[in-house]
């Protein structure tokens, strides 16, 4: 059997889509996501996701990280899965699609290809010594940081990833430091095992850590820079919880094909 996929990036987070409304793909697969995701022996990406139907929705959002496992939200991915579902016409500027981690509504430039996600709201943010600990739609860890262009992200942010806090279940690693029009984020992710180019529930983690961390509120828009391009974070924070949260940024086609599974 031969799957019809398509490549997209967002800011350099690379993910393979596919169009399963039809239900023909039986992703429920470990080995194959993996082998699809492996960049020597499949197609390559940081993850792969599956567009299918769902009651009272544009579309559901099916997310597998790159070791094959379900994983919680992917940012990055579901910008990218919103232009998908434009390029397929299912959406035109807007829409209310379904993830793991329940309904988000979107927008989407008239070009297709720049894309605001609201993420969930956030209330609450633990610490852990120096760095916050708290849940976008996945786990993460802030760490504010100096020297971050040169700094051991791989070796540092898996060390972090599985210590015994955090083994188990794992948790995605962010390293933070300041920049003139915002800050610089460099992501260790959970199911990837690596450095990704970026993360979108990292950066909006960051952004939500940051604005604790210097007793900001109101309405609140945070850039970012990964090494992937650039990102931005929009907000509203009224000193107990975080509301209106959107993640914007680029989601690019790259190319499309066939695999054999």
């Amino acid at each position: 059997m031969k799957i019809h996929f398509y490549k997209y990036q967002g800011a350099g987070n690379d993910f393979i889509l596919a169009d399963n409304r039809n239900k023909a793909i039986d992703h429920q697969n470990p080995e194959l996501i993996s082998r699809l995701c492996d960049r020597r022996f499949g197609v390559g990406g940081d993850g792969i996701m599956f567009l299918q139907n769902a009651d009272g929705y544009d579309f559901e959002m099916i997310y597998y990280n790159a070791d094959g496992k379900p994983s919680s939200m992917c940012g990055n991915g579901g910008r990218c899965i919103v232009a998908f579902a434009k390029f397929l016409r299912i959406i035109d500027s807007e829409t209310n699609f379904l993830a793991v981690d329940g309904p988000h509504y979107a927008k989407i430039s008239a070009s297709g290809d720049w894309v605001s996600l609201q993420m969930i709201d956030v209330d609450v943010i633990n610490r852990d010594a120096d760095a916050y600990v708290l849940n976008t739609g996945s786990p993460h860890y802030v760490k504010l940081v100096e020297g971050l262009k040169a700094k051991d992200v791989y070796g540092d942010g898996y060390k972090i990833r599985n210590n015994d806090t955090y083994k188990a279940k794992g948790i995605n690693v962010n390293f933070v430091e300041p920049v003139t029009d915002g800050y610089f984020v460099r992501t260790f992710e959970r199911g990837v095992e690596d450095e990704t180019y970026a993360c979108g529930t990292g950066v909006t983690a960051v952004a939500l850590a940051m604005a604790k961390h210097n007793d900001q509120s109101g309405s609140l828009n945070t850039p970012i820079k990964v090494l992937g391009g650039d990102l931005n974070i929009r907000l509203n924070y009224d000193g107990k919880k975080f509301t209106e949260i959107f993640l914007e940024g680029p989601a690019v086609m790259v190319f499309e094909g066939e695999v054999e599974i």
